[in-house]
Formats: C-alpha cells, structure tokens, sequence
C-alpha cells in the first residue's frame, strides 16, 4: 500500500512539474525592448533586453523600418517600412509589415498608394489597428492579424484633420488616439469599433498639443506626450482623462511606452544631445535609467515581457502584457 502511494505520489509530481516547466521557461526569459535606430546609416529595428544590454539588429534594408508593436505573443513585430519599391502620392510608400520576433519571414499587409502607418495589435493578437492617410487626411483602420478585412474607425470627412497613433486598452474595448479635428492634437478615445468618440486631453491653446497615448498594462492610466510646459515631456492621466501630472519634467521626454508589469516607462529624450532611450518608475520616484548611448537616433520603443505575460495572463484570458509606442514618419 504504501508502495502505491509512492508511486502515486510521484506520478502526480511529475505532472505538477511539467505542468509547471512553461512558466518557469516564461519567468526565466528576459524581457525586450524593440525599437528604431538610425544607428546604421537608415532607420532599422532593433531589439535589446530591458536593461539596454544585448542591443542587436532585426531588420537590414537600404530604406526606413520603423515603429515597431509586438504581437500579444511575443511571436511577431508589426512596423512600419518603405521597403515596397513603388511611390505614394506623397512619396515613399508606408506600408505595414509584419515578421517573426528574431527578424525572419518579413511580409507586407497593406500594399496601396496611401501612407499606412502606426501599427498596433489588439490585446486578443487577432487584429492590428493603424493610421492610412492620403495628402493631409489620416484615418484609423483595423484589419485582421493576416492583413485582411480592412475598415475604418474614423471618418473626419475633412481633408485637414488628422486621426493616428492608436493604441488598444488592454482589454480590447477601447482604442486611445490622435486627433487634430479642434486646432491642436489632442488625445481622443472611442470603442475599439469606431463609435463613442470623445476628447481626453483640452489645452485651450492651438499652440499646445497633446499626443502619443499609451495605456498602461492595468488599463487604468494613459501615458501621452505633450508639450505644455514648453518642452516636450511625457504626462499620465487617468484612463477618463483626469489628474494630468508630468512624469518627466526636467528630463523631457516623447514617446511613451509602458513596461508589462506597468512599474516603469520607457521613453525618448534629448537630454543628453540626441534622442536615446531612457525608463523612468510610473510612482513619481523617477529614478530615470538610459539604456541606448549612441551618435544617432534612437526612437520607438515598445515593451515585451514573457515573464508578465505568464504571471497576469491564465488560460483563457487576454494577454496584457505590453506598453508600445507609435510615431508619424514626420
């Protein structure tokens, strides 16, 4: 009998383990960062750990690759390239592309003349919304992960106003994004199908914008970038748009970008004469880290975290697990 219990025992051990054995690989792995880098001679993706050490080259093209978003996965980059050779009306064509995580099996999803932009997948990783545009209009689009059945968000129905730089609520019912359709950008949010559209951000001021939103991992709280106090810094607000408060004041700072586990922001500063990456805490204790150094710019970041993404993710549930950023190729 107590042979049988034994055995019992480790049997029930041995599929504890195994059933533990992906958490632990997930726990072990380091988190990344990929971002854009003009390091090289164009702007490329790269991809480096979190703490800015193993920066290494993903894409190698003789023209722009930018504005990297990971898929929910951690499989997948989404960007942006003008590696297809034909023109748009306002010249290079911006495609969205898509590839593996370690840079290989790159393929397009969009392929027309308007300037497709600002990728971002949906929590669920069955779809990416992004900015197209032609001349001085964009508009905001959805498509399924594989490029397919493509709609629009937003309909401004005027040539000068602008909607871009989406960004998905971790629980997918939400898109935050750009607008300039009052005189200034201003941070909007509407239902991750278009409707119930609403201002976030109001300066008052034409003069001053607000932009670059970014939910936090906890869909509590959006970072954005605004230049209010004369500089470029990086403000979070409640996710209704309430207590606006300036994360990095003297630092400065654009282009936000939530760490997984929602403790930490990365972001772009020129603090130090050109454009690195730097993370600061989100508590107010800033303890600002740079985590690029180099001659050239370094642009775009966005988070991943395999290791978060076991934690805060059980079965059956969506990911939310990542902070990324989207720019305009001004």
């Amino acid at each position: 009998m107590q042979r049988r219990c034994n055995l019992a025992y480790f049997i029930l051990a041995g599929v504890a383990a195994l059933g533990i054995a992906p958490l632990m690989v997930g726990a072990e792995a380091q988190a990344q960062i990929a971002f854009t880098s003009e390091r090289d001679g164009n702007r490329e993706i790269y991809v480096m750990d979190a703490d800015g050490s193993n920066q290494r080259r993903l894409t190698n093209y003789n023209h722009t690759d930018s504005s990297p978003s990971w898929s929910p996965d951690g499989k997948h980059i989404a960007f942006t390239s003008t590696r297809n050779p034909t023109f748009g009306i306002r010249g290079p064509d911006f495609e969205i592309y898509v590839m593996d995580a370690d840079g290989t099996n790159r393929r397009h999803l969009t392929d027309n003349l308007h300037q497709e932009i600002d990728p971002t997948w949906s929590p669920d990783g069955r779809h990416i919304a992004y900015a197209s545009g032609i001349n001085k209009n964009f508009e905001i689009y959805v498509m399924d992960a594989h490029g397919r059945n493509r709609r629009r968000l937003t309909n401004s129905g005027d040539v000068h106003i602008h909607n871009w730089e989406p960004s998905w609520s971790p629980d997918g019912k939400r898109i935050a994004f750009t607008s300039i359709r009052d005189g200034n950008k201003e941070v909007y949010v509407m239902g991750a199908h278009g409707g119930n559209q609403r201002r976030l951000t109001n300066s008052g001021d034409v003069h001053i914008h607000n932009w670059e939103p970014s939910w936090s991992p906890d869909g509590k709280r959006i970072a954005f970038t605004s230049d209010r106090d004369e500089k470029l810094n990086i403000f979070v607000m409640n996710a209704d748009g309430g207590k606006q408060q300036n994360r990095t004041k003297d630092l400065h700072g654009e282009n936000p970008s939530w760490s997984p586990d929602g403790k930490r922001i990365a972001f772009v500063s020129e603090r130090d004469g050109n454009k690195e990456i730097y993370t600061i805490n989100t508590d107010g204790r800033r303890d600002p880290r740079r985590l690029t150094d180099n001659p050239q710019a370094d642009t775009d970041p966005a988070w991943y975290d395999p290791a978060v993404a076991f934690a805060v993710a059980p079965t059956g549930k969506q990911f939310t697990m990542w902070g990324w950023f989207k720019q305009v190729n001004r």
